[in-house]
C-alpha cells in the first residue's frame, strides 16, 4: 500500500506501461511526466527497481544509454494503478462535485472558526 501512496511512483509505471515497445530512456520518461524534478525521477527509477518493479538496461556505449522497462511483477502493479485511473475517469463528475463542496465547506468551517475565535 505504501507504493500506491509515492506520487510519482504511479505515474512512472503508468508512464512506463503505456510506453510504445515497453522501454523508455530518463529523458523520455522525464518529458513525459510534466512537474517531475531529474532528482525525483531517478530516486524514483532506483527505488521501483530496488522492489523489482523495473528493470534498468545499460549500454555500454558513449555516451551512455541506459532504458527501463516494466518487469512482470512490475506490469502487474500497473494493471492495478491502470484499473485506479480508469475508476477515475468513469467518476470524473462525482469527484469534481466532491472537491468542490469540501472546498465550500472547507472555506465555511474556517469563517466558522474564525467567527469563534472572536
Amino acid at each position: 500500500m505504501g507504493l500506491f501512496s509515492v506520487k510519482w511512483v504511479s505515474l512512472v509505471l503508468h508512464a512506463l506501461d503505456r510506453w510504445p515497445g515497453g522501454r523508455c530512456r530518463t529523458g523520455e520518461l522525464q518529458r513525459a511526466l510534466p512537474g517531475i524534478s531529474k532528482k525525483m525521477l531517478v530516486q524514483t527509477l532506483r527505488d521501483v527497481e530496488a522492489r523489482g518493479l523495473v528493470a534498468r538496461h545499460v549500454f555500454n556505449v558513449v555516451p551512455p544509454k541506459v532504458e527501463y522497462e516494466l518487469t512482470p511483477l512490475g506490469k502487474t502493479f500497473a494493471g492495478a494503478v491502470e484499473m485506479l485511473y480508469r475508476w477515475g475517469e468513469d467518476h470524473q463528475q462525482a469527484l469534481d462535485e466532491l472537491e468542490a463542496n469540501m472546498a465550500s465547506g472547507d472555506a465555511t468551517a474556517d469563517a466558522s472558526d474564525i467567527e469563534g475565535d472572536a
